[in-house]
C-alpha cells in the first residue's frame, strides 16, 4: 500500500492590538467581528467537527485532524484556547489519537513562533523563533516536537542547521526547494536541474558543519499539492483521491501540503470533501493514510539532499519563485491589486523594521547586563513566563542570581516584552500581499510602534526620528494614503493617543 500524508497548515497572523490585547473589528470578515472568527467557523471548527452523511441519511461527525499531519501556528493557538476551546480541545485530542495509533508519533508539528522569513532573520532571531515555537508545542501538546513548519517553507542552510541543533527530525519543503542529490553508496551529486526530485521518499540532509548530525527532509507533491489549493478538487472527493492515484503509481509515498484554510475557507465544504477522502474513499483506493514520523520509522532516508539557494542566495520558500524575494523586495510575487501597483514599498519597510530591531537589541544588550546572568538567554526562556509555565517572581530568579528591586522586576518584564513585539514585527504576511496599507502590514507597525513605546518608557535612546525617515521610503499604491511614516503617524500613533 502507498503511504499517503496530507499536511495541512493552519495559520492566520497575531491580529491583537498590541495595547489591549484584543482583536479588533476587521472589514471584509463580516458578518463575522474578525476574521479568525470567520475562519474559525467555515474551516478549523468545520474541520475537528465534519459531518459526513451517508445514503441512509446516518451523520457521523469526523475529526479531521485524526487523519492528516498538521501544524497550527502558535500565536492561532493562544487565540483558540481562550475564544474556541471546544475548537482547541479536539486539535489537542486529534494529535494524543493520532499518536496512539501511529506508533507513538502525533499527527501534529511545531511551527517558528512568529512565522518570520527565517532565511531573513539575524541568528539571533532564528533561534529564538525557533526555540519558541518548540517550547509552545511542548505546552500544549505535552511532548515534543518532530517537525517545525518553517513559514512559508522558507529555508536556507543556516536555518535547517538551527532545527538539527535543536534535535528536531524532519522538515517538510516544496520540490522546487531541493538542490542536487545522491543515492547511497554514491559519489555522484545529480542537480534537480536535470531530474527532478522524487517527492516519493524521504531524503537526509547533513548539517554542514561536519558533525554528521542530520535531518529528514519530505519534498511535497507540487503538481497535487497545486490541484487542491488552486485548481478546485475539492469539489469531489473522488476527485481529489483520483489526483492521489495518478501522481502515487509505483511510489511509497504521496504526500502533499497546502494551507490548512484551503479546507472549508478557500474552498467551501473543503472540510467535508477531506472527511470523505480519509476515511472512506482514500483506504478503498489502496493508501495508508500516516504521518512523517510514523513513515520514517518504516522507511529510513538514505538518498542524500542538498537544498537551492534560491536566485540571489538567500534561500528559497513555496510561495515565491525567486526565493524570499517576496518579503524584501519589488520581486513581481503578489495578490491581486489594482493595474500599476507595485510591491517596492517593501524594501524600505524591512529596513525600517531590521533598524529598529537593532536598535532595540543593543539597547536590550546593554540594559539587560544588570539585569540578567545572560540576556539572550533570558529572552530564549521569555516563552515559559508568556505561557504562563512559570511566575515572574520565578522567571526572574531562574535568569538572574542577584536580588532585584521591584522597580528593576518592571523594568526586566518591559525589556523583554520590547524584544517580543520586535520579534513579531517580522510577521510574513507584512510583506505578502499587495498594498502597504493593508491590514497585515499596519499590524506589524503596530508592533514597531509598541517598540518604541517601551523604549521611550524604559528611558532609552528613541530612534523614532530615524525609523520614520526611513519608513517614509515605503511608498503606497493608494495616493492619499502617502508614505509608511504617513500611515503610522495616522493610522497607528494617533489611535494609540486615543487609548491613552
Amino acid at each position: 500500500m502507498t503511504a499517503l500524508i496530507i499536511h495541512g497548515h493552519f495559520y492566520q497572523p497575531p491580529r491583537e492590538n498590541p495595547w489591549t490585547g484584543e482583536v479588533e473589528r476587521e472589514p471584509g470578515a463580516e458578518p463575522f467581528h474578525n476574521w479568525n472568527e470567520r475562519i474559525h467557523a467555515e474551516c478549523y471548527a468545520a474541520n475537528a467537527f465534519a459531518r459526513m452523511i451517508d445514503l441512509d441519511g446516518n451523520v457521523r461527525i469526523v475529526n479531521n485532524y485524526e487523519r492528516i499531519s498538521f501544524n497550527f501556528g502558535p500565536t492561532l493557538m493562544s487565540w483558540l484556547e481562550l475564544h474556541h476551546p471546544t475548537t482547541y480541545e479536539k486539535i489537542l485530542e486529534a494529535d494524543a489519537i493520532s499518536a496512539g495509533r501511529r506508533g507513538g508519533h502525533g499527527n501534529a508539528i511545531a511551527q517558528a513562533y512568529g512565522h518570520a522569513i527565517l532565511p531573513l532573520c539575524n541568528e539571533r532571531d532564528r533561534l529564538t523563533q525557533v526555540v519558541w515555537g518548540v517550547a509552545e508545542f511542548r505546552f500544549r501538546f505535552a511532548r515534543e516536537p518532530e517537525s517545525l513548519w518553517l513559514p512559508e517553507t522558507a529555508c536556507n542552510d543556516a536555518t535547517l542547521a538551527v532545527l538539527i541543533e535543536q534535535g528536531l527530525r524532519y522538515v517538510i519543503l516544496a520540490p522546487d526547494q531541493a538542490g542536487s542529490f545522491r543515492p547511497a553508496g554514491s559519489d555522484e551529486w545529480i542537480s534537480t536541474a536535470n531530474r527532478p526530485i522524487d517527492t516519493g521518499r524521504a531524503y537526509r540532509y547533513r548539517h554542514l558543519d561536519g558533525s554528521g548530525r542530520e535531518i529528514a527532509i519530505f519534498f511535497y507533491d507540487g503538481p497535487a499539492s497545486r490541484a487542491i489549493g488552486f485548481e478546485r478538487v475539492l469539489t469531489s472527493s473522488r476527485l481529489l483521491v483520483e489526483v492521489f492515484q495518478l501522481a502515487a503509481k509505483g511510489k511509497e509515498l504521496e504526500t502533499v501540503a497546502t494551507d490548512g484554510e484551503t479546507y472549508g475557507h478557500h474552498f467551501k465544504f473543503g472540510d467535508l470533501c477531506l472527511a470523505h477522502a480519509v476515511e472512506v474513499e482514500a483506504p478503498e483506493a489502496g493508501f495508508r493514510l500516516t504521518n512523517y514520523g510514523e513513515f520514517l520509522d518504516h522507511y529510513r532516508a538514505e538518498t542524500e539532499v542538498t537544498i537551492n539557494a534560491g536566485l540571489t542566495g538567500e534561500g528559497s520558500s513555496w510561495s515565491c519563485a525567486h526565493g524570499v524575494g517576496r518579503w524584501m523586495r519589488d520581486c513581481g510575487c503578489h495578490t491581486g491589486g489594482e493595474p500599476g501597483w507595485n510591491q517596492r514599498w517593501r524594501g524600505p519597510l524591512r529596513a525600517a523594521l531590521e533598524f529598529l530591531r537593532d536598535q532595540a537589541a543593543g539597547e536590550f544588550e546593554i540594559a539587560g547586563v544588570e539585569l540578567f546572568d545572560d540576556p539572550w538567554i533570558a529572552r530564549n526562556a521569555y516563552i515559559d513566563l508568556i505561557l504562563g509555565t512559570v511566575t515572574p517572581g520565578k522567571f526572574l530568579r531562574a535568569q538572574s542570581h542577584r536580588p532585584l528591586t521591584a522597580e528593576q522586576e518592571s523594568r526586566a518584564i518591559s525589556l523583554l516584552e520590547m524584544q517580543r513585539n520586535a520579534l513579531l514585527m517580522f510577521t510574513s504576511c507584512g510583506w505578502f500581499f499587495s498594498e502597504l496599507s493593508g491590514l497585515e502590514t499596519v499590524q506589524v507597525l503596530k508592533y514597531a510602534a509598541r517598540v518604541l513605546e517601551l523604549q521611550a518608557e524604559l528611558g532609552l535612546p528613541s530612534p523614532r526620528a530615524e525609523f520614520l525617515e526611513m519608513l517614509s521610503e515605503a511608498k503606497s499604491n493608494v495616493t492619499e494614503k502617502g508614505t509608511g511614516a504617513d500611515i503610522f503617524l495616522r493610522s497607528i500613533e494617533r489611535q494609540t493617543q486615543a487609548l491613552g
